[in-house]
């Protein structure tokens, strides 16, 4: 089982600690609802270092980038972070993942830990006729990176005090290489898996836990906590993030998972699955990954059949929960069509109870009007 730069930390802290994607990670300190509630209202920090980094980088990164994902990388400039996925050749999906271009002909990308294994050896599959040198130009560098992400609306505010170079006015979804906390060559960008705002960080490993009591130093007076897994799943599942293994996999094309808008199709894009997801966006496809509220007192949980008032199967439960922020039960799952339209009721199968529900649209929670 590995471990991340921070696993004394967590333990001193008196985490939970549970295997996750072969590492050893914090599930909750204070609680679930109780870390939730401090991202969304102040911030918190998150040990995110069983993320896989990869690096693509020479002359030939871009077209082959342009290739292997389904956004549009030309469209990125110095600085400019893109979400994206890796289509597998059979209509699905081989991961989600984000694309940062740091200089002309130098793109990092950030992938699943569980995937970090599979995505390497498809990339350099797929780099075979770009002549990719594996190991230099494809190099996957994930056991040289510690990551946080510190996360919340105070968040750049309380990083800020730890650089002279300004980030508390960075747009979202940018990047810049930075030195932070004393430490030259971070890797600091707006992103995140919350819908909270704030920065993600990425630090030799080495360095991971002189970083990690600088941000906790930094962040004292606007309350920060340490947040684990259980908090993050319940923070992106409120904003309608797709989580791989649950919303998205091998089986479901990104056009089914409603990420038609990083499924870019160019005149000069050529990438792969590109016929077979164009056919699926002008056609239509039987299945959709849709979000709904629950009316019904009840917790949807991953699997549940989801069926029409006469029990018929329409569905299946991808990911749910009870929101911290809501106060009631959310979940998304693939639905057949005719059950997509905003309003329409349906019903989660409980423990042999229909529960009722209704579709709505993502996110489930909005910042700045549900408070």
């Amino acid at each position: 089982m590995k471990k991340t730069p921070f696993i004394d930390i967590h333990r001193n802290l008196g985490a939970k600690i549970i295997p996750f994607a072969g590492f050893q990670m914090p599930l909750e300190y204070s609680g679930i609802q109780d870390e939730h509630i401090t991202v969304r209202e102040k911030l918190g920090v998150f040990d995110v270092s069983h993320m896989g980094e990869i690096w693509v980088t020479g002359p030939k990164a871009m077209p082959f980038l342009q290739y292997v994902t389904s956004n549009d990388v030309s469209v990125l400039f110095d600085g400019k972070v893109q979400y994206s996925c890796l289509p597998n050749g059979r209509g699905g999906i081989v991961d989600d993942l984000l694309v940062y271009r740091l200089d002309e002909g130098k793109y990092l990308l950030v992938v699943n830990a569980y995937n970090t294994e599979k995505d390497f050896n498809w990339l350099c599959e797929q780099g075979k006729p770009f002549d990719l040198v594996v190991g230099e130009e494809l190099l996957n560098a994930s056991d040289r990176y510690g990551q946080l992400a510190v996360q919340g609306p105070l968040a750049l505010k309380a990083m800020q005090k730890l650089t002279n170079i300004s980030v508390v006015d960075m747009p979202y979804y940018m990047v810049k290489k930075i030195s932070f906390a004393g430490i030259d060559d971070v890797i600091f960008s707006t992103t995140g898996y919350t819908g909270a705002g704030g920065c993600e960080i990425y630090m030799p490993a080495e360095k991971g836990p002189e970083i990690w009591q600088a941000v906790m130093n930094a962040g004292k007076e606007y309350g920060i906590k340490p947040i684990g897994l259980g908090a993050r799943d319940t923070l992106r599942l409120e904003m309608g993030f797709c989580l791989y293994g649950n919303d998205i996999d091998d089986t479901t094309s990104p056009i089914e998972a409603g990420l038609d808008w990083i499924t870019k199709f160019t005149d000069d894009k050529d990438f792969i699955d590109k016929d077979f997801l164009l056919k699926q966006k002008e056609e239509g496809t039987d299945k959709r990954l849709k979000g709904f509220i629950m009316i019904d007192r009840g917790i949807p949980r991953q699997h549940y059949n989801l069926v029409d008032v006469e029990g018929n199967r329409i569905g299946e439960v991808t990911s749910g929960s009870v929101s911290p922020m809501l106060k009631k039960g959310i979940g998304m799952g693939y639905l057949k069509k005719g059950f997509w339209k905003t309003g329409t009721e349906i019903f989660v199968e409980v423990r042999n109870k229909l529960l009722k529900a209704v579709i709505v649209n993502f996110p489930f929670y909005h910042p700045e009007t549900d408070k």
